[in-house]
């Protein structure tokens, strides 16, 4: 009965990689498509947004089970309630993406990128897909060094957004209303989509160490020397 129950939680942590992993490419491929204005892939990201959903709903069905049938205690149990919060950001995660898909269909054949701002957003862009990459791998492997490199992978994304709206807010800015809603929309989905992958990162390190700290140096790494 044990045995089972451990093939559950590793049941668990499997479907999490799974749904990072479909998460990380619909994040790669909406802000492909949002910087070029290509619209059959971004209707890809919205039609398989409902994948990702399918498949939190399915891992949180599960944990569920779990707990009504095995009752699981101390770890265990934090295990199964943190994977029902990761498995809620995760989704989130893909519906972001989907928005950004949906400004590039919303706007086509016109780019959904405002002018001055091209090379701001391909950076959110290029960065949102590192952190999911990075994201997919800390729960596949439980590398907690992984942490940190999100953290600042966030803390750029959080820079870029600043500078988008100052940007819109400059005396320079000549863009109309609908440029200015697409850019603060845009800045803030790529800005979220960073928050969402935190957020999980920290239960990740909160399930290996008991602590709630992002900074890896304040975390004591196992270390990878051979004894003598």
């Amino acid at each position: 009965m044990r045995e089972v129950f451990h093939q559950s939680l590793e049941d668990v942590r499997n479907r999490l990689v799974e749904i990072a992993e479909l998460v990380t490419i619909a994040i790669d491929k909406a802000t492909r498509a949002f910087e070029s204005r290509d619209v059959a892939l971004a209707e890809e990201v919205i039609e398989e947004d409902a994948v990702i959903d399918e498949k939190a709903t399915a891992l949180d069905e599960l944990a569920i089970e779990i707990l009504a049938r095995q009752q699981p205690v101390a770890r265990d149990l934090r295990v199964v309630v943190s994977a029902l919060r990761m498995s809620a950001s995760l989704e989130r995660m893909g519906d972001i993406a989907e928005h950004i898909a949906q400004l590039t269909r919303m706007r086509f054949p016109e780019r959904a990128i405002p002018k001055g701002l091209k090379s701001t957003f391909t950076k959110m862009g290029e960065l949102d897909t590192e952190v999911a990459r990075r994201l997919t791998e800390l729960l596949r492997t439980e590398d907690l060094a992984l942490v940190e490199e999100i953290r600042n992978f966030d803390d750029k994304l959080d820079d870029l957004h600043v500078s988008v709206f100052e940007k819109v807010l400059s005396d320079s800015w000549r863009g109309d209303p609908s440029a200015t809603v697409d850019a603060t929309l845009a800045s803030r989905y790529h800005e979220r989509f960073a928050d969402h992958a935190v957020s999980v990162a920290k239960k990740v390190l909160y399930l290996s160490t008991g602590d709630w700290l992002v900074h890896t140096d304040t975390i004591e790494l196992p270390s990878t020397e051979q004894p003598d």
